[in-house]
């Protein structure tokens, strides 16, 4: 169902090639909403697509031209053998030029997506489920950097004026192994995300009101046996269900849609 001509936003998707990305501007257009879409490849879907790095700071100043709402995806997604080389640049920087340039050209929504990871010891020894006000136990750099980018959104909240949602986002998995990984521990299938969950996710967060001034919010498919986050939150604030539960979606990555 497609949205009213007065609610149609136009959202800019970052990482919008990515596999999480595909599904969610997939979605957002077919809500009605206008998606430019910005990343290091091409995009399927998008009205108007932006190919280039974080860092290209004048290629993202067009690219945020009209944007009412920012659902920021692109960074490396893992820890990486380098993280000076192959994670700080897009997780730090590429996250600084991000957000100042929605900053200046006016954008009200930002929806930025952390990582279930900032949680790392808690997903594995409980007490369950977790609560964005529990403290966080982050895995590694990676988790470190999302940390990073859950403290700079609250602050851009507080000191702009901006309506943040931080999403703490379950494992949507990326490749065959990683399917294969999730379907030996019951953990993993609990914390579990599939793309069209994250892109509902993602759709409830840029169409929820600007009266939401900065909120964290985690994101799964249905747990299988425990709830490891709390989802209440979510379906509250902004009324997100997840409609699937694992394996579903998986079909997805297993076919090579989306798994970039």
């Amino acid at each position: 169902m497609s949205q009213p001509p007065d609610s149609v936003k136009t959202v800019l998707v970052t990482g919008s090639a990515g596999r999480i990305g595909q599904a969610v501007a997939q979605a957002l257009m077919q809500r009605g909403h206008r998606v430019h879409g910005f990343d290091l490849h091409p995009s399927p879907h998008a009205h108007s697509d932006f190919v280039a790095d974080l860092n290209d700071t004048r290629t993202l100043t067009t690219a945020m031209t009209g944007v009412e709402s920012l659902v920021h995806l692109a960074a490396t997604p893992d820890d990486v053998d380098d993280p000076a080389r192959d994670l700080f640049p897009a997780n730090i920087t590429g996250l600084y030029h991000v957000l100042e340039t929605a900053r200046h050209a006016g954008v009200q929504r930002l929806v930025l997506a952390s990582s279930g990871q900032v949680n790392w010891h808690r997903n594995h020894s409980g007490p369950w489920p977790i609560g964005a006000e529990d403290a966080v136990s982050p895995r590694s750099w990676y988790a470190a950097t999302k940390m990073f980018l859950e403290s700079i959104g609250s602050s851009f909240a507080a000191q702009h004026g901006m309506s943040v949602i931080i999403a703490r986002l379950g494992w949507c998995p990326r490749t065959a192994e990683q399917v294969a990984e999730i379907s030996q521990s019951q953990l993993y299938q609990d914390l579990y995300l599939s793309p069209n969950d994250a892109a509902q996710f993602f759709v409830c967060a840029a169409e929820a009101p600007l009266s939401i001034t900065c909120a964290t919010l985690y994101a799964t498919s249905r747990p299988v046996a425990q709830a490891r986050y709390d989802l209440a939150p979510a379906k509250a604030l902004i009324g997100f269900e997840p409609a699937q539960q694992w394996p579903e979606g998986t079909e997805i990555v297993l076919g090579q849609r989306f798994a970039r």
